[in-house]
């Protein structure tokens, strides 16, 4: 069982060890394994960002997110988004659970949509999360991930409305 709530700054060393683990795999994130810890929690928990975080059985934080706006000033009503399971919880449902939340959370923010500028075309598993939340591809960006061990890959620009 999982619960998702806000994010506190006693979450942090959790969030920062799956970022770091993401951030290794070069798979999935632009950030690279270099990326300093203040960085991180720049972009992850810092205003304008508000993050976020699943539990497993009330204890355990196995995931995390944080929404934001896309854009300032004239795209600040578009939202934008950032998530991680823990790699010892995937495949459980947290990162549909945490999809579906961050929606209902733009929708109460007062976002009118929301938009995942850079996903990697080899991460299937969130592009079947994505889809099944109510998102479309409206752009591919080519060869402009540098895969960890694949070399450059596509990026893929996801959106849908509030």
């Amino acid at each position: 069982m999982h619960a998702i709530r806000t994010a506190t700054n006693t979450d942090w060393p959790a969030i920062w060890q799956m970022f770091r683990r993401v951030a290794l795999a070069g798979d999935a994130f632009v950030y690279d394994a270099e990326t300093p810890e203040e960085v991180a929690r720049k972009l992850w928990v810092e205003p304008p960002a508000l993050a976020y975080v699943a539990e497993m059985n009330g204890q355990e934080v196995v995931g995390t997110y944080y929404v934001r706006p896309n854009q300032l000033g004239r795209g600040a009503h578009v939202a934008n988004a950032g998530y991680i399971v823990a790699e010892s919880a995937r495949g459980q449902g947290i990162a549909l659970a945490m999809c579906e939340h961050s929606l209902e959370m733009a929708r109460r923010l007062g976002f009118t949509a929301m938009q995942f500028n850079f996903v990697v075309c080899t991460n299937t598993a969130a592009l079947r999360v994505w889809e099944k939340c109510g998102f479309a591809v409206v752009g591919r960006l080519p060869g402009v991930f540098r895969h960890a061990s694949r070399g450059p890959v596509d990026a893929l620009v996801l959106h849908r409305q509030l």
